[in-house]
């Protein structure tokens, strides 16, 4: 039987290195999409090649859609506003990516015929509904009627209408997904959306498709009117913020280390791991700032910390790290005093229930908790040391969980078997990699 885990049994030793992090995820997928109904040939360098970027490649070859990917360039031919080439009995399968199951939906809502909409295990129990009642306002069909979750269908409808639409839990999917479905729909769709990240807003201006944004302290109102086209565009995509965030941590918690991240996607609405970790101590520098297509890029300095103290973590930083709370939680743990972050409930709406997750984790490891479905208060200990055998599964293949407990071994030390490191696939293949590169041991 094929090993299907992985085993850590050895703290990492100290490093001083500079590494390069895989294109950000978010940013890949957005390119996919817009590129798809872009006028010409539109070419991304540094792309993500993981799963959900494979994924979204194969949905739009499906509706036809002509592709090249050759290492981390992909060229993409695009097809225009509404000019995928629709066939009866199509089916697309989203894998474990919400980004990718969400903003699909809006560039087919003026499809003629059903299309079927799957993915995995974890992403089938995902919420739909938030996206799905919306695009049925504007005009969309779904089947089942009333259903909530993958599998589903979308058909689209000649006579689409523009909305109003509140987003209120911080959902940049969600938001976005309305967004994207003005590329199909006449008229002028408004927007007032709870703060989340904007990589889809920062798109829409720099292709100059009519956009509005005004802003107040906690949300954004947006207005998106349909473009005449979309034109092709080229993107050197910066490193991922929320992948970095692991070997940030990492080099944080181990004995006379440095690292350098360079050209990392430095968007302010993705920030929030960062401004964390510095309100604990984390003295972490951002320099040779830049920007590229709209988001800014900048390398990301960070040293070891013997003085992380326990934060209470203002809520309006929760969704610009909203994936990266696991990471920071393990910060908190070897952290001097009680660290509290509250309103965290979305948390459980992403790949696994994290937040219940987190908290089983950290148990296990001997860290003292108290913990609900929305907050969780950690009692850090600045002398955590762990040499007991910790085994993690069934956590519905979850990749941040994975990389979390991956850089907690490295960290605290103990013997670790970790299952499903495959799960990595989805958003960050190189990240055992660049373990390696760092000095770290792993079988």
């Amino acid at each position: 039987m094929v090993q299907n885990f992985l085993k850590i049994n050895k703290k990492i030793g100290s490093f001083k290195k500079k590494i390069l992090v895989d294109g950000d995820k978010s940013l890949s997928i957005r390119w996919a999409l817009l590129s798809s109904q872009g006028v010409g040939q539109s070419i991304a360098k540094n792309i993500l090649k993981s799963e959900d970027l494979i994924n979204t490649l194969n949905c739009l070859k499906k509706l036809g859609v002509k592709i090249k990917l050759k290492k981390n360039i992909c060229k993409i031919e695009g097809v225009g506003i509404n000019g995928f080439a629709y066939k009866k009995k199509i089916v697309l399968n989203a894998g474990n990516s919400g980004t990718l199951g969400r903003l699909i939906l809006p560039l087919l809502i003026r499809s003629p015929y059903k299309i079927k909409i799957i993915g995995d295990k974890s992403l089938s129990r995902r919420d739909f509904s938030r996206v799905i009642e919306p695009l049925k306002k504007i005009g969309a069909n779904f089947y089942p009627n009333k259903k909530k979750t993958l599998p589903i269908y979308i058909k689209g409808s000649d006579f689409l209408r523009p909305i109003y639409y509140e987003e209120k839990k911080g959902s940049a999917q969600c938001k976005s997904c309305i967004m994207l479905a003005s590329i199909n729909t006449p008229g002028q769709i408004s927007i007032k959306a709870k703060k989340s990240r904007d990589h889809t807003e920062r798109m829409f201006k720099e292709l100059k498709i009519p956009i509005e944004i005004k802003k107040d302290r906690n949300l954004d109102f947006i207005k998106v009117s349909k473009p005449k086209l979309i034109k092709n565009f080229n993107f050197n995509i910066p490193g991922d913020i929320s992948s970095s965030a692991f070997f940030i941590v990492l080099t944080l918690l181990s004995k006379d280390s440095s690292l350098v991240l360079r050209n990392i996607n430095i968007n302010p609405s993705r920030m929030g791991v960062i401004r964390i970790l510095n309100k604990m101590g984390a003295k972490i520098k951002i320099k040779n700032k830049k920007k590229q297509f709209g988001e800014e890029c900048a390398d990301i300095i960070v040293k070891s910390s013997k003085n992380l103290k326990g934060i209470n973590c203002p809520s309006n930083l929760n969704s610009s790290a909203i994936d990266e709370f696991l990471i920071i939680f393990l910060a908190a743990s070897k952290a001097k005093g009680i660290s509290y972050f509250k309103n965290l409930s979305e948390l459980n709406e992403k790949e696994s229930p994290r937040l219940k997750i987190a908290s089983k984790i950290l148990r296990m490891m001997g860290v003292k908790i108290i913990y609900n479905n929305s907050s969780i208060k950690i009692y850090g200990n600045p002398d955590i040391v762990l040499n007991k055998n910790y085994i993690v599964k069934n956590y519905l293949k979850d990749h941040r969980v994975f990389m979390m407990c991956a850089i907690a071994a490295l960290s605290f030390g103990g013997n670790w078997k970790i299952f499903n490191p495959e799960s990595i696939n989805t958003s960050f293949p190189s990240f055992l990699n660049i373990i390696k590169q760092l000095g770290g041991k792993t079988n």
